[in-house]
């Protein structure tokens, strides 16, 4: 059996991070992908990456090649296109990247660090010993050979699919299964205009939350010319076809008039709050397989790249003291929480009220600025989200009879505030883990309740 100090399965950007890290340590690692290595980076995504996750990390931002459009901010438009909320500021600067490009740059970090990549394998199953993960099961899949690989951490960095996190026995208290109405199905196409997008420095995001429920469409420029779209809905009972809404809502913008499709496929993102606890004895979940995407926009890139990041320093930590239980994992996920987790989990709270608003609501909401440019900025970035509501607000919203959505607003953003503080006090150890999901899942039926 080959024998590793870490295994990481999956080469994406979390993956890469996480493996170079700990090779750049001294440690001997195996990283694990199912692509041929010239594919790796190549998937279906919005492609945005903000600034300050290169910034936290140390990582060089993007040039040259690998980059396509910086972002200046975003434009967010009422289901009736009649208002337009523009998000601007230092939290939501950033890049939209060549995604290939990108992911092939972390790839050959993680390389020439010392990590020894294995492609074109795909992880079967988790080698269970004692209670610990103590390696992985793969086949090669030209040769189908099977191989066997030990090591003394495992890292699942392998996505959506989770196929590690799948497959623990339920002793290892992890989530296993994420429930379809917290994922959000997608497809996107680039397409090729004909006439130069106006303003290529901003994201669009549009909300119909009646033909697009639970999700939104998005057109965000790589060039003038060149256009990342797409559009997402929530796996929820009776859920429309994407790539047919798409077809039917977003193709047939003026926009797109005789454009020109370069490539196109769909996806699958899970957007809720992440898993808890994300360690067992021997392993660590990072990524999508840890649910560590933002549950409004679904963004994931960097947010996967701090992930990999802090779990490599963590492993580093535990494989200096001979020690990689549960325990000795167990800090990660509090110093995830701290850092991206409460925020995750806070919008998770305003994804669940906006799943159950109506148009009606959404445009009249966004039309008297509820909620203003400058604190949605603000909450995107993990402050508490503040309501711009006067008196005179509630004396329209009553004379209306929207005095039900003021409540509705007002409940969530104090449950907003609530979970996010029970997620930067994430428990010190497992012994108070019950009652800390008990709390967490009480918000969340309020949320649900609204």
């Amino acid at each position: 059996m080959n024998k590793f100090d870490v295994i990481v399965v999956g080469a994406g950007t979390g993956g890469s991070l996480t493996a170079k890290t700990l090779a750049k340590a001294g440690l001997n690692v195996c990283m694990i992908d199912r692509k041929a290595e010239q594919n790796i980076g190549d998937k279906v995504c919005g492609d945005a990456i903000g600034k300050h996750h290169f910034d936290n990390i140390g990582l060089a931002h993007p040039s040259g090649e690998e980059l396509d459009q910086v972002i200046q901010g975003i434009k967010v438009y009422s289901p009736d296109m009649e208002t337009e909320v523009n998000v601007q500021g230092e939290g939501v600067h950033g890049y939209l990247v060549n995604r290939l490009l990108f992911g092939q740059r972390l790839v050959k970090e993680a390389k020439q660090a010392g990590v020894t990549l294995l492609t074109e394998t795909v992880v079967t199953d988790p080698i269970i010993k004692d209670g610990y993960i103590v390696g992985v099961c793969t086949k090669n899949l030209k040769t189908n050979k099977a191989t066997d690989l030990s090591a003394k951490v495992v890292v699942d960095a392998s996505g959506h699919a989770a196929v590690l996190r799948k497959k623990l026995p339920p002793e290892f208290g992890i989530e296993t299964n994420v429930k379809d109405e917290d994922i959000e199905i997608c497809y996107r196409e680039i397409r090729e205009i004909k006439t130069p997008i106006d303003d290529p420095g901003f994201c669009k995001i549009y909300l119909d939350l009646q033909k697009v429920p639970g999700g939104y469409y998005w057109v965000f420029p790589k060039s003038p010319t060149t256009i990342n779209v797409g559009l997402g809905v929530a796996m929820v009972e009776g859920f429309p076809n994407p790539k047919d809404l798409y077809n039917e809502i977003v193709a047939s913008m003026p926009l797109f008039k005789d454009s020109k499709v370069l490539t196109g496929g769909g996806g699958l993102v899970p957007t809720r709050r992440p898993i808890s606890p994300m360690v067992a004895n021997g392993i660590i979940i990072i990524g999508d397989a840890a649910c560590q995407v933002n549950p409004i926009h679904g963004g994931g890139i960097g947010s996967s790249m701090m992930g990999g990041v802090r779990a490599a320093e963590i492993i580093i930590e535990a494989l200096k003291k001979g020690d990689v239980s549960k325990e000795a994992l167990w800090p990660y996920t509090g110093i995830f929480m701290k850092e991206y987790g409460a925020k995750q989990a806070g919008l998770d709270i305003f994804r669940m009220l906006l799943q159950r608003l109506n148009n009606d609501e959404m445009n009249y909401g966004m039309r008297q600025h509820l909620i203003t440019d400058d604190d949605l900025l603000k909450a995107s970035m993990g402050e508490d989200l503040k309501l711009n509501i006067t008196e005179k607000t509630s004396r329209l919203f009553k004379g209306l009879g929207c005095l039900s959505l003021l409540k509705k607003l007002n409940t969530m953003a104090k449950l907003m505030r609530e979970v996010k503080e029970l997620h930067r006090n994430y428990p010190d150890s497992a012994d108070g883990l019950a009652e800390w999901e008990a709390k967490v899942v009480a918000i969340e039926q309020k949320a649900k309740n609204l």
